[in-house]
């Protein structure tokens, strides 16, 4: 009876063990798996959005509201015996059971009514801009992608819905933000706010310079000091009702926008253009129309592939065809960064009050 009863507080003493140590292993090893499936969901459906506007079809958004992982350890010990009439008595074995499930629940939000009014359809806020270029992103990229006019020079307004059949307007915006990237290297061109919270962009001039600035100035519509070197403030507005020669009319794109701006830059099978699948835009002498040339169409490019791309950042099927971004297209990656980065900052100044989808994962 001893023995028995030894053996049995052994085993108790194992199972307590490994349950004490379980939990924070468990831990471990499944945090940074939700982890990674989270943002690769989120991400794909990002990717997914941009070909489905391409195709005209209905973007559509859900939001990982919560993820509980409810885990359970259960462990039994048992002793079986056996009645044996042969010699030698009967047969006394102890068993061990140890079972352990880990049963997550993700409950989803949909991006729908007034949070997506406020979240989707509202223009990116000038401190969204700001916080963007401050934190080491690039103005030309920033603005390139968010901003769809500066006074009277347009970055191709026509792209912030449908594909349109006409090229768009765009060129001296772009050369304007190319020059305005090369300030900023130079730190002689700065975007903040000032002593009254306005939001002006500050130009450093110099002799060197004076060159850069004054094309800047005159692609823009802003006045230049004539003589020395100084600083030029220009206050940033989006009232386009007041005209100041000392200010900037600025006017946001929303992420809405942003989004069928960036989807102009994927590619789409041949058969499907055949089909009248796809709008194709065209040059005004009716040559197919090089997206990549726009503003944002220099920093993002999707292909498409018949087969899964092993060499994929990101893929997604749709259609029938595998869209993907390249792993080693790094200007296209840091411009998807950018995208979720500015989604997360508008789609966070809304709460949420609509239904919720729990699902339990099995």
């Amino acid at each position: 009876m001893f023995k028995k009863s030894f053996i049995i507080l052994l085993v108790a003493l194992a199972l307590c063990g490994c349950q004490s140590s379980f939990g924070p292993g468990a831990l471990q090893a499944s945090h940074p798996a939700y982890n990674q499936v989270i943002i690769q969901s989120l991400n794909e459906q990002m990717l997914l959005n941009l070909v489905r506007l391409k195709y005209r079809d209905k973007a559509y958004f859900l939001k990982v509201g919560s993820v509980t992982a409810s885990m359970a350890f259960d462990g039994s010990v048992g002793i079986d015996t056996e009645l044996n009439l042969a010699p030698g008595g009967n047969i006394v074995k102890p068993n061990l059971g140890i079972s352990y499930s880990d049963r997550p629940t993700i409950s989803f939000q949909p991006l729908d009514g007034e949070d997506f009014l406020k979240s989707v359809l509202s223009s990116i806020s000038f401190d969204a801009l700001l916080v963007m270029t401050q934190s080491g992103w690039s103005i030309e990229r920033v603005f390139g992608l968010c901003v769809e006019r500066i006074n009277n020079v347009y970055n191709a307004p026509t792209a912030s819905g449908p594909s349109p059949a006409i090229e768009p307007e765009f060129r001296d915006f772009k050369r304007a933000m190319q020059l305005i990237r090369e300030l900023q290297l130079t730190h002689e061109v700065e975007i903040g706010p000032d002593e009254h919270n306005d939001l002006h962009v500050l130009f450093k001039v110099t002799d060197k310079n004076r060159d850069k600035v004054l094309e800047v100035s005159s692609l823009l519509e802003f006045d230049l000091p004539k003589d020395g070197n100084q600083y030029l403030r220009i206050k940033l507005d989006n009232n386009f009702l007041r005209i100041n020669a000392n200010e900037l009319k600025i006017r946001p794109r929303s992420i809405a926008s942003v989004l069928y701006y960036l989807s102009q830059q994927v590619d789409v099978p041949s058969s499907d253009i055949d089909a009248g699948l796809v709008t194709v835009t065209r040059t005004p002498n009716g040559k197919p129309f090089n997206w990549s040339e726009t503003p944002a169409g220099e920093f993002f490019h999707v292909r498409f592939s018949e087969d899964f791309p092993e060499s994929a950042f990101l893929a997604i099927p749709y259609r029938g065809h595998w869209f993907f971004i390249a792993d080693n297209d790094l200007e296209s990656k840091s411009t998807f960064m950018l995208l979720t980065q500015l989604f997360d900052l508008q789609s966070g100044q809304s709460k949420y009050s609509g239904p919720t989808l729990t699902l339990p994962v099995r």
